[in-house]
C-alpha cells in the first residue's frame, strides 16, 4: 500500500491544478489518469473546436473580401487536412506541455490508468493499492447516446470522434441543436460540408430567450445549415451513402455521417463508488455540498462529474474553492458564482445570470434594455452586424439579474456586466462608466439607460 497525503483522480481542468497547489505546501499528491491529459477541454473540447471556429471563420471572411474591397484570385478552398493538422498541433502544444509538467514536478507521482475505489479512502491504480486521508474526484463526462430506434445498425459520431475524421464530410447530419450540435454545424458548413440539425424541441437552445434561438437559427440558416425543429419519431437505417434518417412528416435525409450532440453523462460508473460509499444522483453526477465534498468526508469532487457544471471555467472555479478552504482558510462556496458562459458561433454569444423569462419566474419586477448589432458602431465598421445586446434589471433593488450579447465580441463585452453582478453593484454603476470607443462594450451603459419595464 502506498500512502499519500492526497489523491487526485483526473487530469482534467481541476485536478492538475489542484495537484500543483498541494505538493507546492510540500504534500505527497499522486495524480491518476487513464486517458488524455487536459481533459476534454484541451482534447476533444474547447481546445480543438475553437481552432476550427477560428479556420472556418477565415473561410468566411474570405468568401466576403469583395465586400471589403479586398480581391482574391479564385474560390476559397478548405484543405482539411491541413485544418486538422493545425488543430492537432495546437492540442498536443498543450497536453504535451501539461503532461511534462506533471511528471517532473516535485512531489507528485503521475501514475497512468484508471482508478477504483476498494475502500472509502483506499484506491488501486492498474493493482497499485492508494491511500489517502484526501482524495480528489476530477473525471469528467462523455457524450451520451440517446435511444434511436436503428442506433446500433450505423455508424454514429461524438465530439470526440468527429475529429478524428481524415476527410471532410460530404453531408453532416447533426442530432441535437443546442451549444455543442450548433457549434459544429457551423464549423462544418463553412469547411463545405452539407449540414443538417435535428432537434426534439421546438427551438434552437430552448434555454435561452425566444429572440436568441430565432436570431441563431436566421443566421445558421442564411449560410445554408438546414433545421428540422419539433422532430418526432426519429429512426436510422444504413444506406448506401452512409445513414438514413426518417421523421414524422418529413422526407427520409440521406447524411454521410451522423453526429449526436444530444446531451453528455459523467464518467461515474467505474470509479468503484459503491466501495467507497459516495452518493450519486439518478443521472450518475457525484452528490456534492456546497464546498464540493462528497457524502464521504474527506473525498472531493471537481468539474464535470459533480453535477455543478459543465464547464472549462467551472471546473477551474471548483479547484479554487477546494484550495481556498482547505489550504487558505477560507469558507468558499460553489453557490456564490453566477452562471456564465458562451456560445461559440460566429458571431458568439455572450451569457450570464437570467433569461428574461427565469427573471420573471422568479418573481423580479423587471426591467428590459435591447439594442441590436446594427446601431453598435464597431459592428457596423466590421460588418458584422448580426445579433444584439439585451440586459435584465431588477425595478427594485436595481441589481443587474442576467444579459445576452450575441454579436461580434460578445464573449468578451459580457464580462463587464458579470464584473458589476458579481461585486453586486447596482446597473448604475456601470451606466456611469465611460467606455472606449469604438468598443463593443462601450454601448452597455447606453443600453442601461434606455430600461424599460418588461413587456407582459
Amino acid at each position: 500500500m502506498a500512502n499519500f497525503d492526497a489523491i487526485v483522480i483526473g487530469a482534467g481542468q481541476a485536478g492538475p491544478s489542484l495537484a500543483f497547489r498541494l505538493a507546492a505546501t510540500g504534500r505527497r499528491v499522486a495524480l491518476a489518469e487513464r486517458s488524455a491529459v487536459g481533459g476534454t477541454c484541451v482534447n476533444t473540447g474547447c481546445t480543438p473546436t475553437k481552432t476550427l471556429v477560428a479556420s472556418a471563420r477565415l473561410a468566411q471572411l474570405a468568401r466576403r473580401a469583395a465586400e471589403y474591397g479586398i480581391e482574391l484570385p479564385g474560390p476559397v478552398g478548405i484543405d482539411w487536412p491541413r485544418v486538422k493538422a493545425r488543430m492537432d498541433a495546437v492540442v498536443a502544444r498543450s497536453r504535451d506541455g501539461l503532461t511534462r509538467a506533471l511528471e517532473e514536478a516535485e512531489n507528485i507521482t503521475f501514475l497512468r490508468g484508471h482508478a477504483r475505489f476498494t475502500g472509502p479512502h483506499a484506491m488501486e491504480v492498474n493493482g497499485q493499492p492508494l491511500r489517502a486521508p484526501w482524495i480528489f474526484l476530477d473525471v469528467g463526462g462523455r457524450a451520451a447516446a440517446p435511444p434511436i430506434p436503428g442506433l446500433e445498425t450505423v455508424p454514429w459520431l461524438t465530439n470526440t470522434t468527429l475529429l478524428q475524421l481524415e476527410t471532410m464530410p460530404r453531408h453532416l447530419a447533426i442530432l441535437g441543436g443546442s451549444y455543442i450540435g450548433l457549434e459544429f454545424a457551423q464549423v462544418f458548413r463553412r469547411l463545405g460540408a452539407e449540414v443538417t440539425v435535428l432537434e426534439v424541441a421546438p427551438r434552437l437552445i430552448p434555454r435561452e430567450d425566444e429572440e436568441v434561438s430565432a436570431t441563431i437559427r436566421d443566421m445558421l440558416e442564411a449560410e445554408g445549415i438546414a433545421f428540422h425543429l419539433g422532430a418526432k419519431g426519429l429512426s436510422v437505417a444504413p444506406a448506401p451513402e452512409g445513414v438514413a434518417l426518417r421523421l414524422e412528416g418529413a422526407p427520409k435525409i440521406h447524411a454521410s455521417h451522423l453526429l449526436l450532440a444530444t446531451g453528455r453523462r459523467p464518467n461515474t460508473d467505474s470509479l468503484g463508488l459503491e466501495a467507497a460509499g459516495i452518493a450519486r444522483d439518478a443521472r450518475g453526477f457525484i452528490t456534492v455540498d456546497d464546498e464540493l465534498q462528497t457524502s464521504v468526508p474527506g473525498i472531493w469532487a471537481l468539474g464535470e462529474c459533480n453535477g455543478r457544471g459543465a464547464f472549462t471555467h467551472t471546473a477551474y472555479n471548483d479547484y479554487e474553492i477546494v484550495a481556498a478552504n482547505l489550504l487558505d482558510g477560507e469558507a468558499r462556496r460553489v453557490t456564490d458564482r453566477l452562471p456564465c458562459y458562451a456560445l461559440f458561433t460566429d458571431p458568439p454569444l455572450g451569457r450570464v445570470g437570467m433569461t428574461e423569462r427565469e427573471a420573471r419566474e422568479a418573481g423580479h419586477e423587471v426591467l428590459v434594455g435591447t439594442r441590436p448589432m446594427t446601431r453598435v458602431s464597431r459592428a457596423v465598421e466590421k460588418g458584422e452586424t448580426t445579433g444584439f445586446m439585451k440586459v435584465m434589471v431588477d425595478a427594485e433593488s436595481k441589481r443587474i439579474l442576467g444579459a445576452a450579447i450575441l454579436g461580434t465580441d460578445g464573449d468578451e463585452a459580457v464580462h463587464a456586466l458579470l464584473d458589476v453582478m458579481q461585486a453586486k453593484l447596482p446597473y448604475t454603476a456601470l451606466q456611469r462608466t465611460v467606455h472606449i470607443h469604438p468598443t463593443v462594450s462601450e454601448l452597455i451603459p447606453t443600453l442601461l439607460g434606455e430600461l424599460k419595464p418588461a413587456r407582459p
